[in-house]
């Protein structure tokens, strides 16, 4: 059995709005790359930054939704305004992202800020049919006819 001090501790960040089977799966896969698995859910402000829009589950209950999943050892909220400040709380050795943030500006960038302090970049297949945007869409569109 590992020690605490050999722990490796893995970092998942995301909204978790209106939660589907692609959160799941980035949750299941960030659990195989690390012994402790920490999700970090956006803040409703933070989330309107990234996203250019408010999530409609409001951030207690996304947190209280993403910590009751198995794979997660704990769920906290992520109000900063970069992931390096998440780092200096946290002290993550990898960080978990679906692979639509490979060989982007964005994802180059975190790649970058974290190798400067050892922390791995893990990237896992995003879940193509089924996204939170596209979610919204079709709620929009069965709201507004």
């Amino acid at each position: 059995m590992l020690s605490e001090q050999t722990k490796l501790v893995g970092y998942a960040p995301g909204i978790f709005d209106l939660f589907h089977i692609g959160h799941l799966n980035l949750l299941r896969g960030a659990s195989e790359h690390c012994d402790q698995l920490v999700a970090g859910v956006l803040s409703d402000e933070m989330a309107w930054r990234n996203k250019g829009a408010h999530p409609i589950v409001p951030q207690e209950e996304r947190r209280s939704i993403v910590e009751a999943i198995s794979y997660v050892d704990q769920a906290v909220l992520e109000d900063v305004h970069h992931k390096r400040e998440m780092w200096e709380q946290i002290q993550f050795d990898v960080i978990i992202k679906g692979d639509d943030w490979k060989d982007t500006d964005r994802g180059e960038k975190l790649e970058g800020d974290f190798a400067e302090i050892g922390v791995n970049v893990v990237y896992l297949k995003y879940t193509d049919r089924t996204s939170s945007t596209t979610l919204r869409r079709v709620l929009d569109r069965m709201l507004d006819p």
